[in-house]
């Protein structure tokens, strides 16, 4: 079974002490779940039409295992607690 990958990107970040709060909750509620953090903060470097924004990326053992993760009473609440405090995208890859 392929792995997957969970990708948060910031597009803007509008209350950091909500963003504080999601944090706090979020990452129990995750590696809770099996998810194991590989990186996260601003890129390094960014190239082409790169933004730099926030980024964070997660591996759980497969597809399912991510959607569970995100569908979690653990993660819902930490999903109240951030609100409306970012705009952000979430996007679950396939691992090849």
């Amino acid at each position: 079974m392929a792995k997957a990958y969970w990708v948060s990107v910031y597009r803007s970040i509008h209350d950091p002490d909500k963003l504080a709060a999601y944090a706090k909750l979020a990452g129990p509620a995750l590696t809770a779940a099996g998810g194991r953090f590989l990186a996260r903060g601003l890129p390094a470097k960014v190239y082409e039409k790169g933004i730099e924004q926030r980024t964070v990326l997660l591996e759980f053992d497969s597809v399912a295992a991510a959607i569970a993760a995100h569908d979690s009473p653990g993660y819902a609440e930490a999903l109240r607690a951030l609100g409306d405090g970012a705009d952000r995208e979430i996007r679950i890859l396939e691992g090849v």
